[in-house]
């Protein structure tokens, strides 16, 4: 077997057998600058119907992860005005779970020709190879789309514009614990061939 062969066999072994680290089990340093600007050049190579680039990345490291956790504290308390305060103590600690974030945003051009279905799974897709980018260089990854993606306070604060949305949070970092597998769907049950 030639090494293209080999690549290609490493290749499609990696993806039917990737699986994400839970935020919770990662611990730093996560990827520098210079593994975080390749992570990302990944994400920018997905598919784009009409060249829009519909999607945009904000990084959240360091200090940041907890300023942005008091927006999303302040945020949780809004909505639930009878949360107790550990509670509110989680949502506040929910971006220090790893050591970098990349909040993926996407900005759909809504009046253009490009259906607005294809902009919004150009950012997933986005995400989606941003994670396996992640994992292939040895990095823990996680992509999350929790309530305060959806939130107006949190989105705002982030710099997204108006009718931007939040396609998920990449959590990365590096692994601290055994992975295992979940469930997985039965081929059979999902698979099906067309025929006239």
């Amino acid at each position: 077997m030639s090494d293209l062969n080999n690549l290609d066999a490493d290749t499609i072994d990696f993806l039917t057998t990737r699986r994400s680290t839970v935020a919770r089990m990662m611990d730093g340093p996560g990827p520098g600058d210079e593994d975080l600007k390749r992570i990302m050049e990944a994400g920018m190579r997905v598919p784009d119907h009409g060249r829009l680039t519909p999607w945009r990345f904000i990084v959240i490291r360091g200090d940041a992860r907890e300023k942005l956790g008091d927006v999303i504290a302040e945020a949780y308390k809004k909505n639930n005005p009878d949360a107790i305060e550990e509670q509110v103590e989680i949502e506040q600690e929910r971006l220090t779970r790893a050591p970098v974030v990349i909040a993926v945003v996407s900005r759909v051009q809504k009046e253009h020709k490009i259906p607005e279905w294809e902009q919004i799974l150009s950012s997933g897709a986005a995400c989606q190879t941003m994670l396996i980018a992640a994992q292939s260089m040895g990095y823990a990854a996680q992509w999350l789309t929790e309530w305060y993606a959806y939130d107006a306070n949190v989105k705002q604060a982030i710099g997204a514009e108006s009718g931007d949305e939040i396609a998920g949070f990449l959590y990365l970092g590096n692994g601290t614990g055994e992975l295992s597998d979940r469930a997985r769907p039965a081929y059979d049950d999902i698979v099906s061939e067309w025929s006239a």
